[in-house]
């Protein structure tokens, strides 16, 4: 299955300067949950590692896992990480959804 979901650079960096004070951390597991003002929310969570079933998405040595559920609401997904008026978050440009909440965390299909 080609999800090809990628990482930014700063997505990147970021996730590396998180595990970096999180010993015992190799990931950060992105998922999609039922939920939120639009339908469905993102949720980010540090993982130990990957399950044996996850899409796992490198770039500069630096992973991120999505369950196969995931995989499916994420096709095409490029994660980001922004820092802005609005303030720091991963934003998720997402070419599945098609509205989503001010916030950035929460969208439909």
């Amino acid at each position: 299955m080609t999800a090809s979901i990628t990482l930014t650079e700063a997505a990147a960096s970021r996730i590396r300067d998180i595990l970096a004070k999180e010993p015992g951390k190799s990931a950060l597991r992105i998922a999609v949950n039922g939920g939120g003002c639009s339908g469905f929310q993102y949720d980010f969570q540090l993982t130990e590692a990957a399950a044996g079933d996850d899409l796992v998405i490198e770039r500069g040595g630096i992973r991120a896992v999505v369950d196969p559920v995931s995989q499916e609401f994420l096709k095409g997904a490029e994660i980001d990480f922004v820092d802005d008026l609005m303030g720091q978050s991963f934003r998720i440009r997402n070419p599945n959804a098609t509205s989503s909440c001010g916030c950035g965390t929460s969208f439909s299909i």
